[in-house]
C-alpha cells in the first residue's frame, strides 16, 4: 500500500467514531467520494458496524440505547440491531403501530414509560421474541386487548401502573408462562374471572380497584404460585371470609389505602400461610385479632395508619414467630398489660405517632429479645412505668427520632435517650395506688332492681379499677352487660338476681402497687303475690346510703342475659 493509502486510511481511523455516531454512513453517502477511497472504505469495515439515532445515547459496552425525553412522536428508526435495552421514557409517543420495533430480536428490556400511548395494536410488540421487561407505566390505556403480548412469550416484567385501565377482560395476557412479576393501575373496576389465565408462573401482583367494592376472588385464584400480593384501593367496609382463594404459597400480602375498611372478618384470612402481613392506611378501628390468630409464621405485621385505640392483653400470643410489628400514626392510647406475651421472639416495635403516655415493661414477653422500639411522637408522661427503657437504654435502639417526655413539667421535653445512669430525684417517680375508703359496702335488694357499689382510689398514674364478682368473671370499664364498671369506677348491677348474692372485691392498681376493697350483696326473691310489668325503668339502690326505693316492676327479659 503507497503512501497516499497510508495517510487516507489514518485519517479513516481517526474520524471512524465522529463518522459513525453522526453521519450513519451509507452506501449513498459515500457516492460522492472517489472511487479509491469508497474501496478504501469497503475493505475495513469493521470500525463501523452499527448506527446509533441522533436523538438518542447509545453505549455499546452494554448494548443500551436511550432516548429518554427527547419529546419524540414516535419510536426512532435506525436502533442498532445488537441493543439490549432501549429507554424510550418521557417522550410524546401516542401509538406504537406493527413492526415499529421490527429487526431488534436481541431486546431484553423496553421502557416506554411517560408517554401518550392510548392504544397498543395486535402486532406492536412484533419482532421482540426475546423481550423480558416492558415498562408502560404512565400512559393513557384504559384497555389491553388479548392479544398484544403474543409475541413476546418470555416476558417476565410488565408494568402498567399509572393507566386508567378500567378492565381486564378474559385471557388478557395470553400465555405469559414466564411472567413473574405484574403492576397493574389502580382505576381497575372490574377484573373477569378469567382475566389471569395463562399467568402459570406470577409471583408478584400489584392492583387496586378504588371503585369496585369487591375483590376479584375468582380471578387471584388462578395463580396458584403467587408469592406476594399487594392490593392497593376497594371501596369495602369489610374483608369477607374466604376472600383468598388457592393461593398456598401467598407470603407476602399487603392491603393499603382501603378508606372504608373498618373490619376483618374471622376467616377473611383463612388458609393464608403469610410471612409478612400489612393492612396500612384504612379504617380499622381494633386489631384483627381473631382473622390472624392461625398464622403461627408471621414475622412482619404492619397495621399503621388505622384509628385503632389499644392492643388488648394476652390477644396475640399466637403470633410466635413474629419479630417486627408496626403500628404507626394511629390513635392507640393503650398498650395492656401482657399485650404482647408469648413474642418471644419480638425485635422491632414501632407505635411512633400516637396518643400513648406511656408503655409498661409487663407488656412484653419475659424474657424477650426487644432490639428497636419506635415511641418517638408520643405524650409520653416519663414516671415509674417507662422507667425500664431508661434503664435499658444502652441496649436499646429507638430509632430515627428519640422519644422525648411530656409530662411531668421538670422531665418535659428531654429525651429518654439523654438520662444518665442515676436520675434527678423525683423524676420517674409513681405513687402508689390507695382506695381511701375501705369499709365493707352492704346492700341487700330484691330481685329486678338495680344496685351500685362506688370504688374510687388515689394515686399516680391514674389507677386502673377492676371488679371481681362472686362468679369469678373480671369486669372494668367500658364492658357491656348487666353488670357494668362505671368510668368513676363504682360497679352498676342491673335488674338483681338472686345469683348475683355474694361478694364482690373492687381492686385498685398502678405501677406502683395495688389496693382493694369489697361489697357483699343479698338479692332477696320475689314473693308469690308479686306482679311483674315490663316497662324500661331503671329503680336503683345505692349501697353507700343504704336506702332503696319500693320494690318497682322493672325487668325486660333482652337484659337479663350477663
Amino acid at each position: 500500500m503507497g503512501p497516499l493509502s497510508h495517510s487516507l486510511l489514518s485519517y479513516i481511523q481517526m474520524e471512524e467514531m465522529s463518522l459513525c455516531r453522526n453521519a450513519q454512513l451509507y452506501i449513498k453517502g459515500v457516492t460522492c467520494l472517489s472511487p479509491s477511497l469508497v474501496l478504501i472504505l469497503l475493505a475495513f469495515p469493521a470500525g463501523c458496524t452499527q448506527g446509533c439515532p441522533s436523538s438518542c445515547d447509545c453505549r455499546t459496552s452494554n448494548g443500551t440505547v436511550v432516548c429518554r425525553g427527547r419529546e419524540l412522536a414516535a419510536p426512532p428508526e435506525g436502533v442498532p440491531p445488537e441493543t439490549k435495552a432501549l429507554d424510550l421514557s418521557g417522550n410524546l409517543i401516542a401509538w406504537v403501530r406493527p413492526g415499529q420495533f421490527s429487526g431488534l430480536s436481541k431486546l431484553e428490556e423496553l421502557d416506554l414509560s411517560g408517554n401518550l400511548i392510548s392504544h397498543l395494536d395486535a402486532g406492536a410488540l412484533d419482532g421482540l421474541p426475546g423481550l423480558r421487561g416492558l415498562r408502560l407505566r404512565g400512559n393513557r390505556l384504559k384497555t389491553v386487548w388479548p392479544g398484544v403480548f403474543g409475541a413476546t412469550p418470555g416476558l417476565a416484567a410488565l408494568d402498567v401502573r399509572g393507566n386508567p385501565l378500567a378492565v381486564l377482560l378474559d385471557e388478557t395476557f395470553g400465555a405469559l408462562p414466564h411472567l413473574r412479576r405484574l403492576e397493574l393501575g389502580e382505576e381497575l373496576v372490574y377484573v373477569a374471572p378469567r382475566a389471569f389465565v395463562g399467568l402459570s408462573g406470577l409471583q408478584r401482583l400489584t392492583l387496586g380497584m378504588p371503585r369496585s367494592s369487591s375483590l376479584p376472588t375468582a380471578a387471584l385464584s388462578r395463580l396458584g404460585n403467587l408469592t406476594a400480593l399487594r392490593f392497593r384501593g376497594l371501596d369495602a367496609a369489610a374483608l369477607r371470609d374466604n376472600s383468598f382463594q388457592r393461593l398456598p404459597g401467598l407470603r407476602v400480602l399487603e392491603i393499603e389505602r382501603w378508606p372504608r375498611l373498618v373490619t376483618l372478618t374471622p376467616d377473611s384470612l383463612r388458609d393464608l400461610n403469610l410471612t409478612s402481613l400489612s393492612i396500612t392506611a384504612c379504617n380499622l378501628t381494633s386489631v384483627p385479632y381473631d382473622s390472624v390468630r392461625h398464622m403461627v409464621y408471621l414475622q412482619y405485621f404492619d397495621l399503621s395508619h388505622n384509628p385503632i385505640a389499644a392492643i388488648r392483653g394476652d390477644s396475640l400470643g399466637e403470633l410466635v414467630r413474629l419479630r417486627e410489628l408496626r403500628l404507626v400514626g394511629g390513635k392507640l392510647s393503650a398498650i395492656e398489660p401482657s399485650a404482647f406475651r408469648g413474642l418471644a421472639h419480638l425485635r422491632v416495635l414501632n407505635v411512633s405517632g400516637n396518643r400513648l403516655q406511656t408503655l409498661e415493661e409487663s407488656a412484653f414477653h419475659p424474657g424477650g429479645v426487644l432490639a428497636t422500639l419506635g415511641l418517638d411522637a408520643n405524650p409520653l408522661a416519663c414516671d415509674c412505668r417507662l422507667s425500664w427503657i431508661v434503664a435499658r437504654r444502652a441496649g436499646l435502639s429507638f430509632g430515627q427520632r428519640q422519644p422525648v417526655c411530656d409530662s411531668p413539667p421538670p422531665s418535659r421535653g428531654r429525651a429518654l435517650g439523654g438520662f444518665g445512669a442515676t436520675l434527678p430525684p423525683g423524676s420517674f417517680a409513681c405513687s402508689r395506688a390507695r382506695i381511701p375508703s375501705k369499709a365493707v359496702q352492704l346492700a341487700t335488694v330484691g330481685e329486678g332492681e338495680t344496685v351500685s357499689f362506688r370504688c374510687r382510689a388515689e394515686g399516680d398514674p391514674t389507677p386502673a379499677i377492676r371488679w371481681s364478682t362472686p362468679r369469678g368473671r373480671t369486669l372494668s370499664s367500658g364492658q357491656p352487660g348487666r353488670l357494668r364498671v362505671r368510668s368513676d369506677g363504682a360497679l352498676e348491677i342491673w335488674y338483681a338476681q338472686v345469683l348475683d348474692s355474694g361478694a364482690y372485691q373492687c381492686t385498685a392498681s398502678n405501677a406502683a402497687g395495688s389496693d382493694a376493697t369489697s361489697a357483699l350483696l343479698r338479692v332477696r326473691r320475689f314473693t308469690a303475690n308479686v306482679t311483674l310489668g315490663l316497662s324500661t325503668r331503671q329503680p336503683a339502690v345505692n349501697a353507700s346510703r343504704g336506702s332503696r326505693p319500693p320494690l318497682g316492676p322493672a325487668l325486660d327479659e333482652a337484659t337479663l342475659s350477663v
